[in-house]
């Protein structure tokens, strides 16, 4: 019998790094006072199940946070920089306008000549970048690409907007994604509804030297969490089948952690226990395209997420775009 020839992509480490000031919710209830904003850790705790978030340092840039985390995923995998034939950084948080944050992070690892290139679908970002790269190795055009989520979301917050401001934080995570002759990545579906990009939206540019439009994050949040439930459920079940796969035989689920009641939500239409979800949003808040990976890398490094589970891994943000991935560890 003639041995499968086809190529498959696994991921063979991960990694993360958050910034070293971590803000309370008390700490922060305190400095939002200071400019008329009221706020309370039982209010934000009650609607978000957030606790706490960690925030970059004043020119601590996306490029430092997720060279770090790529660091620490190539140090668990025993590769060098020169290893890697793609790098793919989802964000939106750049460093500048041009060039890519992905350039910038290539050349802090000391890397040269992997292609690289940033890729922008919000909190679904890394689901997106992982499904993408997934596709190069699949179809040879890479053999071990560096999936970074790395944000610095506190750059566009109107820390006067009390329903936003308290949401977000700052992180990276990163994964090292190998081809393999056995599947890790199952299956994949990503999907985007651009007639909702007013819900959540940063609508601000730069043009002639100027700010034009608005520069801070702007949510409709009921209309976000109406939409993140539904699309999100429904991705779900269509990638598990397509996985070949139950929702009974996922292991974890690894969901975007925008909002605590959301991911009870879906896990309750899903028929998976809270037990069975990974949860780091109570720590992290939500860092967007970082807190997908920034969870998987806690799982993992905490024992929970173990060699041969089955990951359901899923994304949904602005755009209005959502996606998930099921993954074999």
């Amino acid at each position: 019998m003639m041995k499968d020839a086809r190529i498959y992509s696994r991921i063979s480490a991960t990694g993360s790094y958050l910034p070293t000031r971590v803000l309370t919710n008390d700490a922060l209830a305190v400095e939002l006072a200071r400019n008329g904003v009221e706020t309370s850790d039982e209010w934000i705790v009650s609607r978000t199940g957030i606790r706490q978030r960690h925030l970059a340092a004043a020119g601590e840039m996306t490029s430092d946070l997720a060279c770090e985390a790529a660091k620490r995923a190539l140090a668990q995998a025993g590769k060098s920089a020169n290893d890697i034939d793609l790098i793919i950084l989802a964000t939106s948080t750049p460093d500048m306008v041009f060039p890519s944050t992905a350039c910038l992070v290539q050349a802090k690892l000391g890397n040269h000549g992997a292609a690289a290139f940033d890729l922008q679908a919000v909190c679904s970002g890394f689901v997106y970048a992982l499904a993408t790269a997934d596709a190069f190795i699949r179809c040879g055009r890479a053999k071990c690409a560096l999936v970074i989520g790395a944000e610095v979301f506190s750059n566009i917050l109107d820390w006067k907007d009390r329903g936003t401001c308290v949401l977000f934080g700052d992180g990276a995570g990163a994964v090292l994604l190998q081809a393999s002759d056995e599947p890790g990545i199952r299956a994949a579906q990503l999907n985007a509804d651009g007639s909702l990009a007013g819900i959540l939206c940063t609508p601000g540019n730069v043009a002639h030297g100027q700010v034009t439009g608005d520069p801070f994050l702007r949510m409709d949040g009921q209309a976000v969490f109406k939409q993140a439930v539904s699309v999100l459920e429904k991705s779900a079940r269509s990638v598990v089948d397509q996985a070949g796969l139950t929702l009974a035989q996922i292991d974890w689920l690894i969901p975007h952690q925008a909002n605590l009641r959301i991911l009870s939500f879906l896990a309750k239409k899903l028929g998976t226990g809270m037990d069975k979800v990974v949860v780091t949003l109570d720590q992290h808040a939500n860092t967007s395209a970082a807190s997908v990976p920034l969870a998987l890398d806690a799982a993992c490094r905490d024992g929970r997420v173990k060699a041969g589970h089955e990951v359901l891994l899923q994304g949904v943000g602005g755009g209005f775009t959502w996606g998930s991935v099921v993954v074999r560890m």
